[in-house]
């Protein structure tokens, strides 16, 4: 370091010393830039007539002044670029024309949601988002279709799209967490609620999201259960005597090739479901329920105007079929032998 101070003492010792030579300074001042060259070399410890320490520490053919100019030119040109760079371009503001066009498409998406045409529904929030991608609340309606549909990757990505959107639009983050929670992502759909609970403490259905979400996620850290025999799930009896899973489906008309409507009257007169009731009420299968966010989510829907799910549908939500078996099977179990008490497998 002491060197290179050095060499820059030289450098504007020679300035100074070419300046004198060149007539830059005049005759009157040339005594007191002399004495300047001295005392300079001296506080710098260079011998101005020491010519070897001098050809060493010289930066020669360069020169004090070539060497300003190369930084002064490259100052400017780093200004001139900064200058010129292209802005980022802001949002383009959304007309009310607009806004009001994108507002029918949603409606329009609303009720195709209700007539459970998942795919015209998309379509419709798709053309609201082309003509308004500023409102969060169209990429949220996307992602609840998409979740419908079945296809949850899709509702994740407009979930998080909404959030970025505007990220304290809460019911993203319930779509977010729906979503997670539907791919077997129970840590990040619990990520997902507890967001939006720091929005919105006092939001039930985040709330039991949450839970649910953190239970399947401690649940999938242990052994799974073994399977009971056949005779404990009641597989070989027909539904009014609590047949297995797939013959309480078919009373609701869910089974393999049913409609999948639910027939209200028909379950009221099943033993089956009168004893799943039961075992519900006995078992906190209820309160487990009530906390599943696919239940949450569907009664979102229906506020909206969404309509219910098929049983089908129903049924893909993992959580909500484990539940079904395990019920069936204890309704079945009150037929083949098995205490009308004992827990449901979990």
């Amino acid at each position: 370091m002491a060197e290179r101070k050095q060499r820059l003492v030289v450098s504007i010792l020679e300035f100074l010393e070419a300046s004198i030579a060149d007539g830059t300074v005049s005759a009157d001042d040339k005594d007191g830039v002399e004495v300047a060259v001295q005392c300079i070399g001296e506080a710098f410890g260079v011998d101005p007539s020491d010519e070897a320490a001098r050809k060493r520490l010289s930066v020669k053919p360069a020169t004090l002044p070539s060497i300003f100019d190369v930084y002064m030119n490259t100052k400017d040109k780093m200004q001139n670029t900064t200058q010129q760079a292209p802005k980022a371009a802001a949002p383009a503001a959304v007309s009310d024309q607009d806004k009001a066009a994108a507002e029918k498409h949603k409606l329009t998406g609303n009720s195709k949601m209700s007539a459970k045409d998942y795919a015209s529904a998309i379509a419709a929030y798709t053309q609201a988002i082309a003509l308004d991608p500023t409102n969060p609340v169209y990429y949220s309606n996307r992602a609840a279709a998409h979740s419908s549909a079945n296809d949850h990757n899709s509702a994740v990505a407009d979930a998080e799209k909404a959030i970025q959107v505007d990220p304290k639009f809460v019911k993203a983050y319930h779509r977010l967490g729906h979503a997670q929670y539907s791919l077997g992502s129970y840590d990040a759909a619990a990520t997902a609620f507890n967001k939006g609970l720091e929005l919105e403490p006092t939001n039930a259905n985040l709330r039991n999201g949450r839970e649910n979400a953190l239970a399947r996620a401690a649940e999938a850290t242990e052994d799974a259960l073994p399977d009971p025999p056949p005779a404990a799930r009641g597989g070989g009896g027909n539904a009014g005597a609590g047949g297995g899973f797939d013959d309480v489906l078919r009373s609701l008309g869910g089974g393999a090739g049913g409609p999948g409507g639910l027939d209200i009257a028909g379950m009221m007169q099943n033993p089956a479901i009168r004893n799943m009731a039961q075992s519900m009420m006995a078992n906190g299968g209820l309160e487990n329920l009530m906390r599943n966010p696919a239940l949450s989510d569907m009664m979102n829907r229906v506020q909206s105007g969404g309509g219910l799910p098929s049983m089908a549908e129903l049924m893909n939500d993992p959580t909500m079929r484990q539940m079904a078996e395990s019920l069936g099977g204890a309704a079945g179990g009150a037929g083949t032998g098995r205490g009308a008490g004992a827990p449901p497998r979990q």
